[in-house]
């Protein structure tokens, strides 16, 4: 088993039920892997959980599907014991789990910022604590952030704000890990073309947004294709050895920093 491609190895996606963590667990299967772990949140993501899972095995690798509130430690340390249990040490570890908020500062509540913070850095720092025990050696980690750490822009103060953490989190842990030849990265794509982007924007900034990156022409909606983020995560989980400690913003699929 080569430890630069996706071919016979194992697979976890925090978050892969649908959207992009979907499409991945779609792809990676398509590519070789032997098996994928598919996490989602809630009983409302469970049948788009079931469906990639369908979509998976007919790829011809094995799946295991687990539900759980990554916020929690525990949560995600059993997460990472079920998956090894089920399908033995993943190879591959992806985190895709977050939650967007636009508000200006003054109408955050501590509720709010709460959740913000739990969602986007606290589940990842718990995730990359998890991968370090359990990805096997030469293994690739990767989360997804935002290009928003890249930015100078009001009302995500709570979004991006929760996410620059993942910055050092990275950095740290490709340090603490990387004598194992595990490499740890994070990938922070622009606006996608997903419900995620959409539940958060009026109408005049879904224009905006569509039309704002000099690239947007050249994408199905003027968004981020999350099939153009894909083949890049996928390079960074086989053959990124290379690049460790890194956050990659990316502006509809293509890298910016």
């Amino acid at each position: 088993m080569s430890r630069h491609s996706i071919q016979d190895k194992v697979v976890l996606i925090a978050g892969g039920a649908k959207n992009l963590g979907g499409l991945l667990a779609r792809d990676l299967a398509a590519h070789g892997a032997k098996a994928v772990v598919i996490h989602y949140n809630s009983a409302s993501t469970r049948a788009a959980a079931e469906a990639t899972a369908t979509a998976v095995e007919k790829a011809g690798a094995k799946v295991a599907l687990f539900q759980a509130d990554l916020t929690k430690a525990a949560a995600m340390e059993a997460l990472f014991t079920n998956a090894v249990a089920a399908v033995g040490r993943p190879d591959i570890a992806i985190n895709t789990v977050g939650k967007v908020l636009k508000k200006p500062i003054l109408e955050i509540s501590e509720a709010e910022y709460d959740a913000m913070s739990d969602i986007n850095a606290k589940s990842a720092f718990f995730f990359l604590k998890e991968a370090g025990r359990h990805v096997n050696d030469n293994g690739k980690v990767i989360t997804l952030v935002t290009s928003l750490l890249g930015a100078f822009t009001p009302f995500y103060a709570s979004y991006a704000g929760t996410k620059a953490p993942v910055e050092h989190f990275t950095r740290a842990a490709a340090k603490e890990f990387g004598a194992r030849g595990i490499s740890v990265n994070a990938v922070g794509p622009g606006p996608m073309d997903t419900p995620f982007f959409y539940g958060q924007e009026a109408a005049d900034a879904q224009a905006y947004h569509k039309s704002a990156a000099a690239l947007s022409p050249f994408s199905k909606t003027g968004l981020t294709d999350i099939e153009d983020i894909v083949p890049f995560i996928r390079h960074l989980a086989s053959e990124g050895w290379w690049m460790t400690g890194q956050t990659i913003l990316m502006n509809g699929g293509y890298t910016t920093k």
